[in-house]
């Protein structure tokens, strides 16, 4: 088992926000870039500001776009991949149960003829999205202790929380 100790981590800051709950807002932020405004096909996104990681991003080949980079679609089932397995691994250290496999595979589905204004009726945004999480954990684990780690890591998962109960999202464009 890993030494490291979720519960340990976690003590203070719960005492914490307990105390003082505005302390537990947090922002997250990503920003897009790309060295030509004017390629319809490649940007850059940054994942957190300033931390020095970047991914490039491009445009899937069904809506004419190259495909040969992630595109925003492929994002959003990483960050949804990421937020389950993150997850996962803290709700089963916190549990006390021994993970010897994790796996978490994202597909989603979208029919572009909406993004491509094809056809109006059809919705812009993925009509389904899966999640497969498949782990193993060490022989002899209380089924229980699997029931529970199910259960509160899919609550615990901030991405696939908010795509079941999207917040308001808002636009502002500023014309330089």
């Amino acid at each position: 088992m890993n030494a490291f100790s979720m519960r340990e981590a976690q003590a203070p800051l719960r005492t914490k926000y307990r105390a003082a709950p505005e302390t537990a807002l947090v922002v997250d932020r990503a920003r897009t870039s790309g060295k030509d405004a004017s390629d319809p096909n490649h940007s850059v996104v940054e994942p957190m500001p300033g931390c020095g990681e970047t991914l490039p991003v491009g445009v899937h080949r069904a809506l004419g776009g190259l495909h040969d980079a992630p595109t925003p679609g492929d994002i959003l089932c990483s960050a949804l991949a990421a937020c389950q397995d993150s997850s996962v691994r803290m709700i089963s250290n916190l549990l006390g149960v021994e993970l010897e496999f994790l796996e978490v595979t994202v597909t989603a589905n979208v029919d572009v003829r909406g993004t491509l204004m094809v056809d109006r009726s059809v919705p812009v945004g993925f009509q389904a999205m899966r999640c497969n999480v498949q782990l193993r954990v060490k022989d002899g684990t209380d089924p229980r202790l699997i029931d529970k780690l199910k259960a509160a890591s899919e609550q615990s998962c901030v991405v696939l929380q908010t795509l079941r109960a999207p917040p308001r999202v808002e636009v502002q464009f500023e014309v330089r």
